[in-house]
């Protein structure tokens, strides 16, 4: 486990971060999702990963490579079930020597294992940022990430938020940020502007859950047209005026954020929102002077489309009051040949049945065909 919650930019300079959000896998690992991330850190050579929730799926008694099956019953085989479902993700970063640091999602916890003790897997790895280990009062993945340069000035922030906590005893899931939260936010920011002779130091907010502002960036529209989601308010599609991108299906916003973008607007640091839970979203829109980025999922177990991928961030101590970012897909990080088609086809999720009657298919002709042999031989 690194030391500090602190990255240095290149000598040059700049500094990449890439997020990952979702990748949200078991034990047997969808082997395009595995080639998809080792391109992309192979290609963008990025300083530090960011893994922005649900890192795995959550439930570790049901999984088997085609169809499924219990491989784990209770805390001691679900716990070495995690650590084996985790090891995929985190280990091309380990032996390529790339920091990575983390905040949790939705389905990270609905399991015997706590989130500190999740934590600890993430920790046992020496690239690992240590996330929170201050305050007690926090969840484990609220922490900020500094960003500093060769003078050891920090020049911008990498704020992770917890923004979601599963009830076991009531069975309840709540996607909300925490008030403790936000006045752990509001502190820290003050004091990074006061260090800073008084100027708000620039930064990058990810949680994993996207804020409810987030439909300010939508306009209503008709149901049949080409690009209309249906979501809780009608059918309504991205508006062309405030955001770019792909809406593939209705936000699943916060349920409360704890007085959060009240902060934000207050504070005046945060340059973008970045979240990911929302698999099919991949858009970056504007709103009261913050940018909202939603990245779409990288598992090709949970369901997707084709904006599965990473995103990355590019970033410059010489300005640190802009960024860059980028979505890269897995056609853009694996190709469009023909046995890159094929892995994407099989391991995605939302072919599941169509693989199954693929195989059904080929085992009839196989069992025809043998027959048809055997008739003939008889002959």
């Amino acid at each position: 486990m690194k030391k500090t919650n602190t990255i240095s930019y290149r000598p040059d300079g700049k500094l990449t971060v890439l997020q990952v959000s979702d990748p949200q896998d078991l034990v047997h690992v969808r082997k395009a999702m595995v080639q998809m991330l080792d391109r992309a850190y192979d290609l963008v050579r990025p300083d530090l990963v960011l893994f922005t929730g649900d890192n795995i799926l959550g439930n570790h008694l049901l999984d088997a490579r085609i169809g499924t099956r219990q491989v784990a019953a209770g805390e001691a085989a679900t716990r070495k079930a995690m650590r084996a479902s985790l090891h995929p993700i985190l280990w091309p970063l380990q032996k390529r020597g790339i920091p990575f640091a983390m905040i949790y999602g939705n389905h990270d916890d609905r399991n015997l294992i706590s989130k500190e003790e999740q934590a600890e897997m993430f920790r046992s790895y020496s690239m690992c940022l240590p996330m929170n280990t201050q305050a007690p009062d926090l969840d484990c993945d609220t922490y900020a990430i500094r960003l500093t340069d060769a003078q050891g000035q920090v020049r911008q922030v990498l704020w992770m938020l917890d923004s979601a906590w599963y009830d076991k005893a009531a069975d309840r899931c709540y996607e909300a940020v925490k008030p403790e939260t936000v006045v752990w936010y509001r502190r820290e920011s003050e004091a990074l502007r006061a260090a800073n002779g008084g100027t708000p130091v620039p930064s990058l907010m990810f949680l994993h859950i996207p804020l409810p502002q987030t439909y300010g960036l939508l306009q209503p529209c008709a149901a049949d047209a080409p690009d209309a989601v249906q979501t809780p308010q009608g059918p309504m599609r991205l508006d062309p005026v405030k955001a770019a991108g792909v809406l593939g299906e209705p936000p699943s916003v916060l349920t409360d954020d704890g007085g959060l973008y009240d902060a934000l607007l207050t504070q005046q640091d945060v340059m973008a929102v970045v979240t990911g839970h929302d698999h099919c979203n991949c858009f970056v829109g504007r709103q009261d002077a913050i940018d909202f980025i939603q990245t779409p999922c990288a598992s090709f177990r949970c369901y997707g489309n084709a904006q599965r991928g990473v995103r990355v961030f590019r970033l410059d101590a010489a300005h640190p009051d802009r960024y860059e970012t980028e979505m890269l897909t897995y056609r853009d990080l694996c190709g469009d040949s023909l046995p890159a088609r094929l892995r994407y086809l099989w391991d995605a999720d939302e072919y599941e049945k169509k693989k199954f009657a693929l195989l059904g298919a080929g085992l009839a002709l196989l069992s025809a065909a043998a027959g048809i042999r055997l008739l003939k031989t008889k002959r």
